[in-house]
């Protein structure tokens, strides 16, 4: 069971995002107004749908950490497990997106409402990571970084919809009664590929978030001080 999940996921994923993305190049129409450019949604929008719901995952399980009340680290590794995969996919979103605006917008970048509010949660959580890595203690570790990735969440819904509360470059989500039909399905395959692919990145890297904090608390130098020498009952040499 353990292979399937680790090499059947990722792999039927693949073929599934790939399905999605040949739909899109081959089979849907080009948009009315951008034409082919219009193409890299199929490749931009799953990304972002995916990298959000990475970031909220991080969130929920920051939360659960917070209440628990039994000892244990598997809710804080899949907290990082999230973060981690949250922002790569969170950055590429943002590369393919500034891809796809120049050509529409005439620029890659602008301090526009939905682009700022996205910087900014992938800075929040590139702190995030950042923090990890300069905390020592495992306890002080898994809680202030839960802190900040509740904090982080509150730009989630900042992000989503930015481009209904201020006047936005970025269109407006669309919805299938918006789209052509052949446009509806590409974008749906691919969103089900990338998801089985991230569900499978989450996974992998869990494990190996959770053998790191296993092994750290195994180990006598994981405590602070606990490697430090005990002064009062060192042998005095005469």
């Amino acid at each position: 069971m353990n292979k399937l999940i680790k090499w059947g996921l990722p792999v039927v994923g693949l073929g599934v995002l790939a399905a999605g993305w040949w739909l899109g190049l081959a089979w849907a129409p080009p948009d009315r107004e951008m034409g082919d450019v219009q193409r890299i949604m199929y490749v931009h929008v799953p990304l972002q749908w995916v990298a959000m719901l990475a970031m909220f995952l991080n969130f929920v399980m920051a939360v659960a950490h917070l209440l628990k009340s039994k000892p244990g680290w598997k809710l804080d590794s899949m907290a990082e497990s999230a973060a981690e995969v949250g922002l790569v996919l969170g950055a590429l979103g943002m590369v393919t997106g500034a891809i796809w605006g120049r050509p529409t917008w005439g620029v890659y970048w602008s301090w526009d409402p939905r682009l700022t509010s996205e910087a900014i949660m992938l800075v929040t959580y590139t702190g995030y990571l950042v923090l990890r890595r300069f905390v020592e203690d495992p306890d002080k570790r898994a809680t202030w970084s839960a802190v900040v990735a509740i904090l982080g969440a509150i730009n989630l819904p900042i992000v989503w919809f930015s481009v209904r509360w201020w006047r936005s470059l970025h269109q407006v989500q669309s919805s299938p009664k918006t789209v052509d039909p052949q446009m509806v399905l590409p974008l749906r395959v691919a969103a089900i590929g990338m998801l089985m692919v991230t569900i499978a990145l989450l996974i992998q890297r869990y494990r190996i978030a959770l053998a790191e904090r296993r092994a750290e608390v195994a180990l006598p130098d994981a405590l602070p001080g606990a490697g430090a020498p005990d002064v009062h009952n060192t042998p005095k040499v005469a």
